[in-house]
């Protein structure tokens, strides 16, 4: 992608459809005048009181137990440096994105137009009492050690300037690691810091915190080696000022055991790295380009631990492992401060996390086989889903045990499952699908892509690095409308009507004929009919001359199914194939199947749905826990649609008893699971939380997904097919540019997940 497009569609994603990242959401009825009365006056006023006589109630009766301003002066932001407070507020917003998203914590985002270190903390302290935690952001050193210091001394709510703390704690935890991987103790480790900026002190602080020991500490400034002799050094540099006669990280470099990097690109050699001692830990980063690159030093140097601030390569710091975590967990214990504690607690716990049994979801989203505690996996990934039930805790219990909580938590495991219900999806499962996309693109032959929304979506996929795409369609029109929208890439363009695709069709269609000649196809048939882009498209599937196919943006259902199941046809095995989709709802992913062919399914059909989607809920790295949906519940009702259910549920728990699936239920006992227990504690679904649901017929779960995507807003991936022998997958008619990639990152996991399984099946023969 070009920098000037980059350019544009960033300014158009924080303009459209409304200016910004983050907005106010009420949490209460406000439909009725009774609740405007409620709500406002007079009803307001008994709130207004209860927490005049006791401050404490403000926690009980507001939104501050949950809410966290970031606040800015725009001094320091991203490395744009001092940018001023206004330019500064789209990183801020961003930031208050990032602890919705990963720890469920509102924020507010404060812009404070001043650089006088006291009229900086004045303004912060006099909007305190909204908030139930600081997080200081952006703001140049050495002005942000004296803000801070000050704020967490005058207030009585958590202040963390996550600049300087964030990335401390998240390496911290890494070189926990990476030393015990190479049997060293910290005490005796010799550290080397490049950079002496507020990310640099915190992190240096933290390692002593841990044992380092000061004699065995070089920091580095811009100026060379911070050194006891030299003049006018601030107070942080002082107390990390070392005695050695050197000058030069080139120096500092050499028999040292650790180096951390957070100053700028390509400063460290192969040299420097091969000057170090045994079984060097080098974390480099500085961003977007670290002070070695990640490939440089691992071919310099074989014993190498290596992490950088980059996703693209193992071992990557990166804040979001800490920061919203430590602030959900000082919050929910009302904690008055973050300290050193909390700070150490979550270095502990991020530590102790990277050496458990790592979950399938996030091998599958990383596209690992197994990843284990190890020179490449020191540290948790960001999208490990027990990150919040891990960390949050660990923060809580330190601030308990260190004297700062003020509402201690009693019952950890009820703690922790509501945690996990924080989290709903907020679009992770996205994440984790483009993640896993990327690490192995497959061909994705677009059928209709002389049609620009297509077009659009094929172009982000090339660019995001999701698929290939092949574009199928009217050349001279595919060609127009990508100097439209400037797609300069080179890429396949296929015109199946051309005479250069003469030759192709003949063999596609002889093909054809010779599977489909006994169902009354001939030849003549089978050319005509290759003309017709989705034939063509399966075919090219079909064949292998691509890896996937996405149609029917432009086309009726009916219409593409065809020609994909006389070209492809089933897995082996499936009577008829089906869809599911995929809705990402507030409470968290949920599947309804079949939205989109099976009209009236019979009861072993019903079932055969249900393993078909128990089997791609696994694809995309979720524990299936399904519902088999009725009007009735559990034999209430003796007709045949209930029975029917009835029986689907009976004939999978003879042949998947290892599956979590009942039913008949009603949609509303599926989905409350309080409601299930206390009703029908006998069902397997008790205690669970149901991620799928089977309906009995195509008019209800099409009607139910397309009123959840409606009224609710919800967003929706597919339909998504189930059964089919190659990956093939139909949109609905007029799909969003949006839904199109999210198709095609789904059809290439299927590409992905249905190459694993020939490789396998090859391997047993």
């Amino acid at each position: 992608m070009s920098k000037e497009r980059m350019r544009r569609e960033a300014l158009l994603y924080h303009a459209k459809p409304k200016p910004g990242k983050i907005q106010v959401v009420p949490t209460k009825k406000y439909a009725t005048q009774r609740d405007l009365s409620l709500a406002y006056s007079p009803g307001v006023a008994e709130p207004c009181l209860e927490i005049e006589k006791d401050v404490n109630n403000v926690y009980k009766y507001t939104n501050k137990s949950n809410l966290v301003a970031v606040i800015s002066n725009g001094t320091a932001v991203l490395g744009l440096g001092n940018i001023g407070p206004e330019a500064s507020k789209p990183v801020m917003e961003g930031k208050g994105l990032l602890f919705k998203i990963f720890a469920d914590i509102d924020v507010f985002d404060i812009e404070v137009n001043t650089e006088n270190v006291e009229e900086f903390i004045a303004t912060v302290r006099n909007i305190a009492p909204t908030f139930g935690g600081i997080n200081l952001e952006d703001i140049k050193a050495p002005e942000a050690f004296e803000i801070e210091k000050r704020l967490k001394e005058e207030l009585d709510i958590p202040v963390m300037h996550d600049d300087q703390h964030g990335t401390a704690i998240i390496s911290a935890a890494a070189l926990l690691n990476a030393l015990e991987l190479t049997n060293k103790k910290i005490e005796e480790v010799r550290i080397v810091i490049s950079g002496a900026g507020a990310a640099a002190v915190s992190c240096t602080k933290l390692y002593k915190a841990f044992g380092a020991k000061a004699e065995n500490i070089v920091m580095l400034d811009s100026k060379g080696v911070i050194r006891k002799d030299r003049d006018e050094l601030s107070e942080e540099k002082s107390e990390f000022a070392t005695a050695r006669k050197i000058d030069t990280l080139d120096e500092a470099m050499n028999d040292a055991d650790v180096f951390v990097g957070l100053s700028i690109a390509n400063i460290v050699t192969p040299k420097m790295l091969l000057s170090m001692a045994a079984n060097p830990v080098v974390f480099a980063m500085a961003n977007p380009n670290p002070e070695i690159a990640y490939d440089l030093a691992i071919d310099t140097r074989e014993d190498i631990i290596m992490a950088t601030g980059r996703s693209d390569h193992p071992n990557q710091v990166n804040n979001v492992l800490g920061f919203p975590f430590i602030f959900r967990g000082a919050l929910d214990v009302r904690a008055t401060k973050i300290n050193e504690a909390m700070k150490m607690a979550a270095v502990k716990a991020l530590a102790d996390l990277a050496k458990e049994m790592v979950p399938e979801q996030v091998n599958i989203a990383y596209g690992e086989t197994k990843l284990n505690f190890g020179r490449e996996y020191i540290i948790p990934k960001p999208f490990d889903p027990r990150l919040i039930a891990t960390v949050p805790p660990a923060v809580a219990k330190a601030a308990m045990e260190s004297g700062v909580a003020t509402e201690p938590i009693t019952d950890w495991e009820k703690y922790r499952d509501e945690l996990y219900e924080r989290m709903g999806s907020d679009n992770k499962i996205i994440r984790l699908l483009m993640n896993r996309a990327k690490l192995n693109p497959k061909r994705i032959v677009f059928a209709e892509a002389d049609h620009l929304d297509v077009l659009k979506a094929a172009q982000i996929v090339h660019d995001e690095g999701i698929g290939i795409p092949i574009l199928l369609g009217r050349k001279e029109i595919i060609l127009e409308l990508m100097a439209q929208i400037e797609f300069e890439a080179e890429v396949d363009i296929i015109d199946p009507k051309s005479d250069e695709q003469t030759e192709t069709l003949n063999a596609y269609a002889q093909t054809h004929w010779e599977n489909r000649r006994r169902s009354g196809i001939t030849l003549y048939d089978a050319q005509k009919i290759m003309r017709e882009r989705n034939y063509f498209a399966s075919m090219m599937v079909n064949e292998g001359d691509a890896d996937a196919m996405i149609s029917g943006y432009s086309r009726s259902y009916p219409s593409v199914v065809r020609p994909v199941l006389e070209t492809i046809g089933r897995f082996e095995g499936v009577n008829k194939v089906a869809t599911t989709n995929l809705m990402l709802t507030k409470r968290g992913p949920l599947f309804i199947s079949d939205t989109s062919i099976n009209i009236d399914p019979t009861a072993k059909e019903l079932a055969k749905i249900a393993q078909m989607t128990n089997y791609t809920m696994k694809m995309f790295g979720l524990e299936p826990v399904i519902a088999m949906i009725s009007y009735a519940n559990f034999g209430s009702s003796k007709d045949p649609h209930a029975t029917k259910v009835r029986e689907a549920v009976s004939y999978l728990h003879r042949s998947n008893p290892d599956m979590h699936v009942d039913g008949e239920l009603q949609t509303d006992f599926a989905l409350n699971p309080e409601m299930l227990r206390k009703k029908f504690p006998f069902s397997k679904l008790a205690g669970k939380k149901v991620n799928a649901l089977i309906f009995p017929n195509l008019d209800s779960a099409n009607s139910n997904y397309k009123l959840l995507k409606e009224l609710n807003n919800v967003e929706s991936i597919g339909p998504i097919m189930l059964g089919m022998r190659k990956p093939v997958h139909i949109l609905q008619l007029g799909a969003s540019v949006e839904e199109i990639v999210n198709m095609a990152a789904v059809a290439v996991v299927d590409a992905q997940q249905k190459e694993k399984r020939k490789n396998i099946a090859d391997l047993q023969e």
